[in-house]
């Protein structure tokens, strides 16, 4: 690992999303971590990588078990000496409406997408705290805004994860550590394919599962890239915003920073960065076309003074509107969709 290099562990970063993501941080001269339950998981990764010039490194872990995440991200500080990115990236659906949705099935999603974030936040932030910088990015989705049809499970871990890292960014910007969200829409990944039960037992709700799959079959006609989520999560974590700790602004409140672009035109050059406040929830198009919402909360006063945000990011294409149209959330960006 190069002294200068900064480490990012990306969990499940054997497919998808998390593939995509630890190639173009890699590309972008992050040393990188992925993880994968099983290391003949990253064999398709591995390919990838190297066509694009870049090297991943690997820890088998599963962040659904307590044992393996503590080994896997000890064994990543044992080897780069810090963990300046963690991206919570591994998950799982899970399809069903309320009324036939087992508990068992909700303790199994939420194992995987909100305590195995937990597993590994709860990991590397004494790390973080110590260093007095850190930044992690919490894969959430699209449907942590609005919830789905038939989707009972998967949408509560998501509304529960963003709710957790709202809570979470307050607590860790004292330490210089940031939180923000990726929410991701319909992507081209082997999640979708998997996730195709439709349990529907008292054949009571086949319009539901109905719209979920009309939903889903018009998104995937134009599906965002998953290298275009991690051109998001890049995006989401610059150093120099890491270096310089959070901006204050003159009115008390942190401005959430929405891409390099933005940085750069307010001047971003190190530490005592300003960027210009933002107007409440105001929708517009980040740096690949993708709609990005800014929002601006009234709660989390640290000492009454600076108020500490999770910064979200969007990375989809397509939205469902209320008259459940598929549109384009940038040509028309109605917020009452997702």
């Amino acid at each position: 690992m190069a002294d200068n290099s900064e480490v990012a562990v990306v969990t499940g970063a054997n497919s998808g999303i998390g593939r995509a993501t630890a190639i173009h941080l890699a590309r972008n001269g992050y040393t990188v971590f992925g993880t994968a339950r099983g290391l003949e998981k990253a064999k398709k990764a591995n390919s990838m990588a190297a066509e694009a010039g870049v090297e991943l490194q690997w820890v088998e872990m599963d962040v659904a078990d307590d044992a393996s995440t503590a080994r896997g991200l000890a064994e990543v500080f044992e080897r780069a000496g810090r963990i300046d990115v963690l991206v919570n990236n591994a998950g799982v659906g899970g399809n069903a409406v309320v009324e036939e949705c087992p508990p068992s099935l909700y303790h199994d999603v939420m194992n995987v997408n909100l305590y195995g974030v937990v597993r590994c936040v709860q990991a590397v932030l004494p790390h973080m705290r110590e260093r007095g910088s850190g930044t992690i990015i919490n894969i959430s989705s699209v449907v942590g805004r609005f919830a789905a049809l038939a989707q009972a499970p998967y949408v509560a871990s998501k509304w529960a994860l963003e709710a957790m890292s709202e809570g979470l960014a307050q607590e860790v910007a004292p330490f210089g550590i940031r939180v923000a969200m990726v929410e991701p829409g319909i992507t081209k990944s082997a999640i979708f394919a998997k996730n195709i039960d439709a349990p529907n037992s008292s054949g009571a709700y086949d319009a539901p599962y109905r719209r979920m799959f009309q939903f889903y079959a018009a998104g995937m006609a134009q599906a965002t890239d998953p290298f275009e989520v991690g051109a998001v999560v890049l995006d989401a974590s610059p150093p120099e915003v890491r270096r310089a700790g959070l901006a204050s602004l003159g009115d008390g409140t942190v401005a959430e920073r929405t891409n390099a672009a933005a940085l750069k035109a307010a001047g971003s050059q190190g530490p005592g960065v300003r960027i210009p406040p933002v107007p409440p929830d105001s929708r517009h198009e980040n740096q690949w076309g993708k709609s990005v919402t800014t929002k601006r909360g009234s709660h989390g006063h640290d000492g009454g003074s600076v108020l500490h945000q999770c910064h979200r990011y969007q990375a989809f294409r397509v939205v469902l509107h209320r008259d459940h149209r598929v549109e384009s959330p940038v040509a028309n960006p109605d917020p009452g969709g997702g």
